[in-house]
């Protein structure tokens, strides 16, 4: 019989992001392979719990984990010694740091990093910066691989140097799953079949850029009539209502929280807009590559590396309003420029998840 490798994953909580949608896709396309344990550093699971539940001999585990918090890392420890894992993953870059140096004194051998974004998520001063640098030294240490969805996060955390031990696994995605529905809202949220759609999918975070998302969608439904766009993620719908409202655009702009049904709103629209300040490698965006959606996108490096050389001209700097407006005017107009903007058949063929979910399948 094959052996089940059993192996605990750490994530901040299960709620939607790329993160946790990652993991999940892992974990189900190995489904019955695996052992997993995920423990939740935030002390809270989330939107995705009723999924993680569904797949074989999975524990989900809470344990309050602060950056300067030494009986947590002594639970982590007791947590780690009392079953033989084979590997420890932790998707929270260097903040993985202590928990790794746990896993190693309780015997754990594969010890891995993920990181899953090319710059900080905090805001820098003297003493996180020779905190965050103090950690990022411990997974030099006590790391025995060290992942990245991207270049650019490799890049950024190791400046530029070599190891054995690093390698991009870039993201993958079932493309015949994801794309098992043909379901789309336009009559639920009121919008004509003659409507264009501009879609973006994410949570509000400032990574994710919505005051530019939402400055691009007010001036170019005010541009042309038959634009429309669907805003979709966690705190959206709370967050950008006031904006919306004053500019009497409910009609036009429809926001959504979070919702499972992602190829949904897919399958409502015509274009994709995602002008990220910073990403890992995006989930978001690959399944509207991979619904064929034509697309304008911020010319971030992990983005660059998203999608092929010659599309670049597609992206723009993150917060260049009237430079988004200018490429989706395009799309809008022009039926040429959208078949050529469809990617599905590369990004099915390249986001291939066999291959990519092996290669991380292997170091476990």
């Amino acid at each position: 019989m094959k052996h089940r490798k059993e192996c605990v994953f750490l994530v901040n909580t299960l709620d939607s992001g790329g993160i946790e949608n990652y993991l999940l896709r892992f974990l189900n396309y190995y489904n019955g392979e695996i052992i997993p344990t995920v423990i939740c550093k935030g002390d809270a699971f989330g939107d995705l719990e009723s999924d993680y539940r569904k797949i074989s001999n999975i524990q989900l585990v809470k344990i309050k984990v602060g950056y300067v918090d030494f009986q947590a890392y002594k639970q982590l420890y007791r947590f780690f010694k009392q079953k033989k894992y084979d590997a420890i993953v932790d998707f929270t870059g260097n903040f993985a740091a202590l928990p790794l140096l746990m896993a190693k004194y309780a015997g754990i051998k594969n010890r891995i990093v993920f990181y899953r974004g090319a710059t900080n998520h905090f805001k820098e001063n003297f003493l996180k910066n020779a905190y965050n640098n103090f950690l990022n030294f411990l997974i030099k240490n006590n790391a025995t691989h060290i992942l990245s969805n991207s270049k650019a996060a490799l890049r950024f955390f190791f400046n530029k140097k070599e190891d054995s031990r690093f390698e991009v696994i870039y993201n993958g995605i079932d493309a015949e799953k994801f794309l098992d529905s043909d379901k789309n809202l336009r009559e639920e949220l009121g919008i004509p079949d003659k409507g264009f759609v501009i879609a973006h999918v994410g949570r509000y975070t400032e990574a994710k850029n919505h005051q530019t998302i939402i400055e691009t969608a007010v001036q170019l439904c005010q541009l042309n009539k038959e634009v429309y766009f669907i805003l979709c993620g966690r705190d959206v719908d709370i967050s950008l209502k006031e904006r919306v409202e004053k500019e009497k655009l409910s009609d036009r702009i429809k926001l959504l929280g979070y919702r499972k049904d992602v190829i949904s709103v897919l399958n409502s629209s015509n274009a994709f807009y995602f002008p990220s300040l910073t990403e890992g490698q995006p989930n978001a965006l690959l399944e509207a590559l991979i619904t064929g959606l034509p697309f304008v996108a911020s010319d971030i490096d992990p983005i660059k590396e998203t999608i092929p050389e010659e599309f670049h001209n597609y992206l723009v700097e993150p917060t260049d309003v009237s430079g988004a407006i200018n490429r989706l005017q395009q799309i809008f107009e022009n039926e040429e420029i959208r078949k050529s903007l469809n990617l599905s058949v590369w990004a099915k063929e390249n986001y291939e998840p066999g291959y990519l979910f092996n290669k991380f399948y292997s170091k476990l």
